[in-house]
C-alpha cells in the first residue's frame, strides 16, 4: 500500500504491517520524498519506504527553510523515533548524505543505531566541493546546476519558476556548504555502503575511502553508472545492493 502522510518531516511511501526493515530516504538539495517514489516498486513485501521532507517544497513549500544540516537531522530523527520500533536502513544522497550521517549518531546516542548508513554521491563529511556555489550569481549557480544532470533543461526557460526554486536550492547548499562534523564524534558501529555515480563532477571518488572514518563496522564502496544522479539509474539493482539481495 502506497500513501503520503500531510505533516511533519516524514512521509510514508510504502507501508507495511510489522516491517522487518525501514528504509528511511533523505534527498538531495532542493529534492523532496517524492523523489523515492520510484523505489516503491523495487521493495520486497517485508520493507517499508519513507522519505524525508524538508521544508520550503512539496506540501511544505510555504514553510520556513532550514539551512543547518544538524537541525534538519533532528527533526527527521524526532518523527523516526515516534513510528513502530524496526531495524532502520538509512540512505541519503548528496546534501542528503550528510543530514542521514548525523540522524545515524543521533539514533546510536539514544540506542537507536540504525542497522546500516548508505551515503550516495557525497564526499566525506567536512570535505565539499566548490562551497561557494550558493552564493553564485543566478547565471553561474543555474549553470553549475545544470552540469549536474538533476534539473529539467525547461527550467531554464521559465524565469517565475527559477525565482520559486531559487531560496530553497541556496538554502539547502549552503546548509551542505556550511556543514562541519563535531570534533571528537564518536565512529559509529554499524555498515557504511557509500554509492558513488561514475563521472559525477561534484565528488572525488579518491576520497570517498574516507566515508570509512565514521565507523568502526563495515564499510564498502559501490561505484555506478550514472553521474550525480545515479539514483534514478537501475534503481531495482540499486535498492537490492543497499538491502543486501541478489537481483534476479
Amino acid at each position: 500500500m502506497s500513501r503520503m502522510r500531510e505533516q511533519g518531516w516524514i512521509r510514508s511511501l510504502v507501508t507495511v504491517e510489522a516491517p522487518a526493515v525501514r528504509l528511511v530516504c533523505f534527498p538531495h538539495s532542493g529534492g523532496s520524498a517524492s523523489a523515492f517514489a520510484d523505489w516503491a516498486t523495487a521493495l520486497p513485501p517485508e520493507v517499508e519506504l519513507v522519505a524525508v521532507q524538508y521544508p520550503g517544497r512539496g506540501d511544505r513549500f510555504v514553510e520556513q527553510l532550514v539551512d543547518d544540516v544538524a537541525e534538519m537531522a533532528s527533526h527527521a530523527v524526532a518523527e523516526l523515533l515516534r513510528l513502530p520500533t524496526c531495524d532502520d536502513v538509512l540512505f541519503g544522497h548528496s546534501l542528503g548524505a550528510l543530514v542521514a550521517y548525523e540522524s545515524a549518531l543521533l539514533l546510536r546516542d539514544m540506542g537507536e543505531q540504525p542497522r546500516m548508513l548508505c551515503a550516495s554521491a557525497c564526499l566525506p563529511p567536512g570535505h565539499m566541493k566548490n562551497r561557494e556555489v550558493h552564493a553564485a550569481p543566478d547565471d553561474e549557480f543555474w549553470a553549475t546546476l545544470y552540469a549536474l544532470g538533476g534539473i529539467d533543461p525547461g527550467i531554464a526557460e521559465n524565469e517565475e519558476l527559477r525565482e520559486l526554486l531559487l531560496p530553497t536550492l541556496r538554502s539547502d547548499l549552503r546548509a551542505h556548504a556550511t556543514y562541519r562534523p563535531c570534533s571528537g564524534t564518536k565512529p559509529l558501529s554499524c555498515p557504511v555502503s557509500c554509492y558513488h555515480g561514475v563521472g559525477d563532477p561534484m565528488v572525488d571518488e579518491a576520497l570517498l575511502g574516507e566515508w570509512a572514518d565514521v565507523t568502526s563496522g563495515e564499510f564498502r564502496l559501490r561505484v555506478r553508472p550514472g553521474g550525480h544522479f545515479h539514483v534514478g539509474t537501475d534503481i531495482a539493482g540499486l535498492v537490492s545492493d543497499i538491502l543486501g539481495r541478489e537481483t534476479a
